[in-house]
């Protein structure tokens, strides 16, 4: 009723021949209006019309942006558009519209490379007479060569960071801090991005998506979250790991080893390939050919004999008796400490990297422990 758009009858081949002359003419290739003041009597018979917007052709149409700031854009580059197509369904810039307007959309934040398409929509606006939403164009993420970031650079979903053993505090942290800031502040919580967070913060500049910084983050948060919030999230993965349900004994282990790993742990993955040697009972499967190495003849014999010099502990089974203990036995036996402690480590965790051998050895318990060393004794 207002005038604002119009019954275009071009046929595809006329816009075919108009937009082969543009080209043939060096001009940009856009809709020429033919049809914006003619009369509805002058159409075609067989010619089903499509709906375009009845655009201004001068001046400038301008967005207040609160990320890009004011962003203008000259009216005579704009075409008058299609809002409803030959068969009566509406176009992709008429549907957002309508529907951000019926759903009473105040703000409209997205990626900076919707920029180009708010010009249009802001038209369709204002010839509906609506009220404007705020537009907040936030710059996009980009990979590691500075390229957007795509499937190219192993881009993936939410859930695949949780696979891959991410928190999901960490991850909201990070990817806050991927174009926005408060002060110097890093480590930034839930709470304090909900209390702080607003859009004046937002940078124009891309950021990169650093793995290996978001991995150094998620690290942080692990050794921050306590215990009791951690289990329920690495108990599964050990499982998996294991092929097998933990028993309690093994979760008693878990729970009494997990501070001690935590510390070197950067994902959840890590903190359960750490930890199920102690989800195990009996002798745990050997990792790698260089742990399988360690345990040469002489050394298996030396843990057929520190078993039972270390069964004589039992009564008082704590880290720092437990390292005096197994100082003595190599001592007496004319053996460097770490002729006795890399055969130990392997015998108790099937490998040749975990926590401190004393540490794992107070936390396995004399009983798992003896168990553990006959077994690789032979």
């Amino acid at each position: 009723a207002a005038g604002n758009a119009y019954h275009c009858y071009a046929s595809p081949q006329e816009l075919d021949e108009m937009r082969a002359a543009q080209k043939a003419a060096g001009k940009p290739m856009r809709y020429d209006g033919r049809w914006r003041d003619r009369d509805a009597k002058d159409a075609p018979a067989g010619i089903k019309p499509v709906v375009r917007l009845k655009a201004p052709q001068t001046g400038q149409t301008v967005i207040n942006d609160a990320v890009q700031g004011e962003v203008t854009v000259e009216n005579a580059q704009l075409d008058d558009m299609i809002l409803l197509r030959a068969d009566g369904t509406p176009t992709y810039m008429l549907a957002v519209v309508v529907d951000d307007h019926d759903t009473g959309v105040t703000h409209v934040i997205r990626g900076d490379d919707h920029l180009n398409n708010a010009f249009r929509q802001l038209q369709i606006i204002r010839a509906m007479g609506w009220p404007e939403p705020v537009y907040a164009h936030i710059p996009l993420i980009h990979g590691p060569d500075g390229a957007k970031l795509s499937k190219r650079h192993g881009a993936l979903g939410v859930d695949a960071y949780r696979d891959m053993g991410f928190l999901p505090a960490a991850l909201r942290n990070y990817l806050l801090r991927l174009g926005w800031g408060h002060g110097d502040d890093e480590i930034i919580s839930t709470e304090q991005a909900i209390e702080w967070f607003d859009l004046a913060g937002v940078g124009r500049s891309a950021s990169r998506f650093d793995v290996a910084k978001l991995t150094n983050l998620n690290a942080h948060y692990l050794r921050e979250t306590p215990d009791a919030e951690l289990l329920p999230l690495v108990i599964p993965r050990i499982e998996e790991k294991i092929g097998s349900k933990v028993a309690d004994a093994g979760r008693e282990r878990i729970v009494c080893g997990l501070n001690g790993v935590k510390p070197r742990a950067r994902t959840l993955v890590e903190l359960a390939d750490s930890l199920a040697f102690y989800a195990r009972a009996g002798a745990p499967p050997i990792a790698d050919d260089k742990a399988l190495g360690v345990l040469t003849p002489d050394a298996r014999a030396v843990m057929a004999k520190l078993a039972p010099a270390l069964e004589t502990q039992a009564s008082n089974w704590s880290e720092k008796a437990i390292e005096e203990a197994v100082r003595k036995f190599a001592e007496a036996n004319g053996l460097k400490l770490g002729q006795v402690a890399q055969p130990l480590r392997v015998a108790l965790t099937g490998s040749t990297a975990s926590p401190g051998i004393f540490e794992v050895l107070a936390v396995l318990g004399p009983t798992e422990s003896k168990v553990r060393l006959l077994a690789a004794a032979g």
